[in-house]
């Protein structure tokens, strides 16, 4: 059995020295896998073709033509297109859909020879907070199996958690990268809006969607960032900005003094766990303590984003969904006798209750006699949120707040009530609203020994900035 590796840096060390090779870390995750089954973490596992791949880059090691990612063992979020396996979106309605191409955030990987080793359980079309809504049953945090991961990339953090791979892909629409980060311990990135080509990304909300990154540590995240990101023809919204040698500019130092705000919210809000709190406390006053400003700031919006949000994401859900008929692929009802009960039947017993809550509620303020009272209206929020947002990154450097209310919490505890479960979202959705980059980053436990989320907003395309901020604090290396 081979050790737990924190960085992905220390598993390119052992190879080059010949003291493992990619078959065996191969393997051992695979044995993680099988062990770790009732986490329910994985709907596919690529044994046979992850094991050959494993041979043929421990030759191009052997060999020196190795690319920058040889022995990174990699797992895909189900809502990543990976050519000739299947792709569902954790959902019934893509029953039997096997994908005719990579997403160019896949093909990246495999061109630096990444191995891909599975796909992972998410909630269904990534919509929730709990990864309790797929069709394949829920995912179980590793820390606390009686809880959950956090959705909607809940089986791509608890892949890493359990140390089923080093790294995996998510995506994050309102939170879904960053929030089971939290929950499980981790490194969660969403990256500024189009640093990172969606083409074959399943889409849910898209002018919110990104696809993230889960790692043990900054410098993997940082690592598989420089490799995915950047310009794309197949993508007309992706950004043509330069990339930066993220890994590069992360282990340079600099002697600048950071100017930091932190929302008030972590002062006064009720609804704050007291520990995230305590935590999040702690850790400005370790930023105070190394020289740099730090500043309470109110964000006058607050109490808007998360309204804006929900009414933009069920709409361009309302829309992105209605591909899926019953018509060209995917599931089909047996019990059809003309073609609107093709669609009405196909659609009814395919989705999920969560998913058909969000499309009737994204229809609905699409309809004629409420767009302009709903969508139009949240559309223009929209905008001011993101320039408060970038009036208050024009003045400071980072943003600190939760990613959650709360630890994590148990199954079945919210399923009830939509409204909590929303609320999971208050801390996370408005980065993705804005546009701007996000990450979150281990603070410690609470009493339960849950793991304690911290989170940091930058400006657009400051991911390098971000990166190293929040390295520094995990090092404890901050000056």
């Amino acid at each position: 059995m081979l050790k737990t590796y924190a960085t992905f840096r220390e598993i390119q060390n052992d190879l080059q020295q010949g003291t493992i090779s990619c078959e065996a870390l191969v393997q051992h995750h695979l044995s993680n896998i099988k062990k770790k089954a009732h986490l329910n973490a994985f709907l596919s596992v690529y044994e046979k073709e992850a094991l050959e791949r494993a041979l043929a880059i421990d030759k191009k090691i052997k060999e020196g033509k190795a690319g920058k990612l040889a022995g990174l063992i990699v797992g895909l979020k189900d809502v990543l297109a990976y050519k000739d396996h299947p792709l569902q979106a954790s959902s019934r309605v893509l029953d039997g859909f096997v994908s005719q191409f990579n997403a160019t955030a896949v093909q990246r990987l495999l061109d630096e020879d990444a191995i891909i080793i599975g796909r992972q359980n998410c909630d269904e079309f990534a919509m929730g907070s709990s990864n309790e809504n797929s069709a394949f049953g829920p995912v179980l945090n590793d820390a606390d199996n009686t809880r959950v991961p956090g959705g909607s990339s809940g089986g791509s953090a608890v892949a890493v958690q359990a140390d089923m791979c080093q790294v995996s892909l998510g995506s994050d629409t309102g939170g879904s990268v960053r929030q089971p980060a939290a929950f499980c311990g981790l490194v969660g990135l969403k990256p500024t809006y189009s640093r990172i080509s969606r083409f074959g990304l399943v889409a849910y909300g898209s002018s919110f969607d990104c696809i993230g990154i889960f790692g043990k540590s900054v410098e993997d995240v940082a690592l598989v960032l420089e490799v995915i990101a950047g310009a794309d023809d197949a993508d007309s919204t992706v950004s043509q900005q330069p990339v930066p040698s993220y890994t590069k500019e992360l282990s340079q130092s600099t002697n600048k003094a950071y100017k930091v705000a932190y929302v008030r919210e972590i002062d006064s809000s009720e609804g704050l766990q007291p520990e995230i709190r305590d935590a999040i406390k702690a850790k400005l006053d370790e930023i105070r303590v190394a020289g740099h400003s730090v500043d309470v700031i109110d964000f006058p919006l607050q109490e808007y984003v998360l309204p804006t949000y929900y009414i933009l994401a069920t709409a361009e859900a309302s829309s992105n969904l209605s591909r899926y008929d019953g018509v060209r692929y995917g599931y089909r009802s047996s019990e059809v006798t003309d073609l609107n009960s093709l669609y009405k039947k196909s659609r009814s017993e395919g989705f999920g209750k969560e998913v058909q809550k969000r499309i009737l509620l994204g229809t609905f303020v699409l309809s004629a006699s409420y767009y302009d009272a709903y969508y139009t209206k949240a559309q223009k929020v929209r905008r001011i949120i993101r320039e408060k947002t970038k009036e208050i990154l024009n003045k400071y450097d980072f943003i600190v707040m939760p990613i959650t209310p709360t630890t994590a919490f148990k199954l079945g505890e919210h399923t009830d009530n939509p409204l909590e479960m929303y609320l999971a979202d208050l801390f996370s959705v408005q980065a993705n609203v804005a546009g701007v980059p996000a990450i979150a980053i281990p603070c410690g436990n609470d009493k339960q020994g849950l793991p304690i989320g911290l989170q940091i907003i930058a400006d657009d395309f400051e991911e390098s900035k971000l990166l190293h901020f929040s390295n520094a604090l995990l090092t404890h290396e901050l000056k």
